[in-house]
């Protein structure tokens, strides 16, 4: 019965995410055309992700270790286990800010608008695609436009109860190169409500907890001193998962 009950709020999951979205798509096929216009786009995310979060029943609790600068660049890094995870980082950044994430996503009917102009698609097994995503991360960096990341790169959808899997190297060499500071994420057990996209084990309400780490300052580290910011960001990360 449970089971059941988990399947048919998946199917009511899916259903309103996909409702909302045909009623904000109007104004994502505006605020998309030109990029002045993606602070409008992310606040239209923000509002849909909240809209989507009140309607389905899983909410969100944030605990912030500090508060953050609204008007500061960052590279948010959360770890990766629910397709709620892009809602609760649309929830998180503030201003101008884009996500990186998997060339498939292009071909997302829900999330292929954005992949298509304000987001950065990139295909994890070339390495030259590698390269244009992450140069052009660091032009928007540059101009003031943060970066939402997922440093494992993919959500591990063998591993169940999920567990942090290893880190790409590349969000944390962009980190030191534009001399942005890194935001680590702990999203703690919203694999509990939607593991993966919910297909397997369906969904159900309930709370997700969030904690978002103080900011790492990236001043002064060079190329070599990557691995250490990564070991760094992946033991903060870790240390709130194994504590839930």
């Amino acid at each position: 019965m449970m089971i059941l009950l988990k399947k048919v709020h998946r199917c009511y999951v899916l259903l309103i995410i996909l409702l909302f979205f045909v009623l904000f798509y109007p104004f994502y096929a505006i605020a998309a055309r030109r990029p002045a216009w993606y602070g409008t786009l992310n606040r239209l995310r923000t509002l849909n992700s909240f809209l989507c979060s009140m309607f389905t029943g899983i909410f969100f609790r944030f605990t912030y270790a500090v508060p953050l600068d609204k008007n500061a660049t960052y590279i948010y890094c959360g770890n990766h286990t629910s397709n709620l995870d892009i809602m609760i980082l649309c929830l998180i950044a503030k201003g101008r800010f884009h996500f990186m994430g998997k060339e498939e996503l292009l071909k997302n009917p829900v999330l292929k608008i954005f992949f298509q102009t304000i987001d950065i698609p990139v295909n994890r097994e070339s390495k030259i695609s590698a390269f244009r995503a992450f140069k052009r991360a660091a032009e928007n960096l540059k101009q003031g436009m943060s970066l939402v990341i997922f440093p494992e790169g993919k959500i591990d959808e063998h591993q169940y109860p999920p567990g942090l899997s290893p880190f790409k190297n590349g969000p944390f060499r962009l980190a030191i190169e534009t001399n942005t500071a890194i935001v680590p994420v702990s999203i703690t057990n919203a694999w509990k409500k939607m593991w993966d996209d919910g297909a397997k084990y369906g969904t159900r309400p309930g709370i997700c907890d969030i904690y978002i780490h103080a900011p790492l300052d990236t001043a002064g580290l060079t190329i070599e001193d990557a691995d250490s910011l990564k070991d760094s960001v992946y033991d903060l990360i870790n240390l709130k998962l194994i504590k839930q």
